[in-house]
């Protein structure tokens, strides 16, 4: 695994290094020893699968405030994403500047999302699954979100979200 620092501090874009042959490919998504190995210590709590149906399915941004904040390690199983990570550390150089990335079971590419940053996507396939690593349980009363096209952001979507739940549609709280 290799592990690309990104603007975001604590951002990283993770590229596999897999194994191939007459079988097929082999990847790591998880290794505890190379995150140490790169100064990250992450430890799985959770672990969740989203399985979105449609093209243009948009999910987030969310986050969960302190003491509950959560790192993410998120890849594309199946289909493609454009993921968008916003950092919301008050404290941080890069607070509310945002990076957006394709992730996709082609380039098979995953990215630690730090704490106190918020995260979204929007499918751009049909029946896109994506995985996510947690590194702390969900708790209900922390979780914070914000839209999708809030207007301080001028995020750079590639297209019109389609399918978005009611709560991801509803302007929320940084």
């Amino acid at each position: 695994m290799l592990f690309q620092k990104q603007k975001i501090k604590g951002l990283m874009l993770i590229k596999p290094e897999p194994f191939i042959d007459k079988r097929g490919l082999f990847r790591r998504i998880y290794c505890q020893k190379e995150l140490k190995r790169n100064k990250i210590n992450f430890n799985i709590k959770q672990i969740n699968v989203s399985e979105n149906k449609n093209i243009h399915t948009l999910r987030g941004f969310h986050y969960q405030k302190s003491p509950y904040g959560e790192e993410k390690i998120i890849t594309c199983m199946k289909g493609e994403i454009h993921n968008i990570v916003i950092d919301m550390r008050k404290k941080s150089k890069t607070f509310m500047d945002w990076q957006s990335f394709n992730l996709s079971e082609v380039n098979r590419l995953a990215l630690l999302v730090p704490k106190g940053c918020a995260n979204a996507y929007l499918t751009l396939k049909k029946k896109t699954w994506v995985l996510y690593f947690h590194s702390q349980f969900f708790k209900p009363g922390f979780e914070r979100s914000i839209r999708y096209n809030d207007p301080k952001f001028s995020f750079d979507w590639p297209n019109k979200a389609k399918v978005i739940s009611k709560k991801d549609n509803i302007i929320q709280f940084i």
